[in-house]
C-alpha cells in the first residue's frame, strides 16, 4: 500500500488525506456500524489523528456514543470516519477512499451481529440490465470523481 492515501465524500464537499500507510483494516458488523453506513457492515482503517488532514471541506459530527463519534458530509450524508474521541487515532471508512482497492481488510469484528446469510453473497447471479442502467445514469452523474480536484463542483455545473 502506498504511504498517502486520500478519499471523500460522494458529493465532493469533503476530501481527506493521511500521510501514512492505514492500520489495522477490518470491517465490523456491530449494530451500530450497520446503522452508521445503511449497510450490513463498516469497512475500517486506522491513521493517527496527526496524518489525517481534510483538505476541502467540514466534517459534520455525530456522537453515537460517549465514547464515540461518526465523521460524515453534512451535504450528502458519505459516512467518513470513526473516531474514539479519547484516542489520538482515526478510522477511516474505506469505501470513502479514492482507491479502495488499496487496503484489504485482514479481521472482523462482531461476529455475533453479521447477518446469517452473508456468505451466500458469491452464489448470487448478476444482474442482466446493468450495463444498460449505468449506461443512462453516466450522462447526469454528479459524483465527484475518484481523485482530489481543485475545486468542486465545478463552475459549469452550477445552477
Amino acid at each position: 500500500m502506498t504511504e498517502k492515501v486520500t478519499g471523500g465524500c460522494q458529493c465532493g464537499a469533503v476530501h481527506y488525506r493521511i500521510d501514512q500507510a492505514l492500520e489495522n483494516a477490518h470491517i465490523c458488523h456491530c449494530r451500530m456500524c450497520q446503522k452508521a453506513s445503511g449497510n450490513y457492515f463498516m469497512p475500517l482503517a486506522r491513521a493517527p489523528k496527526a496524518k489525517f488532514t481534510v483538505t476541502r471541506g467540514e466534517i459534520g459530527w455525530f456522537h453515537s456514543s460517549d465514547l464515540v463519534r461518526r465523521g460524515f458530509c453534512r451535504e450528502c450524508g458519505t459516512p467518513l470516519v470513526f473516531e474514539v474521541v479519547e484516542r489520538d487515532s482515526v478510522n477511516i471508512v474505506l469505501g470513502s477512499l479514492d482507491d479502495p482497492t488499496l487496503v484489504r481488510p485482514t479481521f472482523q469484528c462482531a461476529p455475533h451481529a453479521k447477518m446469517p446469510w452473508f456468505g451466500e453473497f458469491d452464489a448470487l447471479e448478476p444482474a442482466t440490465d446493468e450495463t444498460a442502467w449505468y449506461a443512462a445514469i453516466a450522462p447526469s452523474n454528479h459524483q465527484h470523481p475518484d481523485h482530489d480536484t481543485e475545486k468542486w463542483p465545478p463552475a459549469e455545473s452550477r445552477t
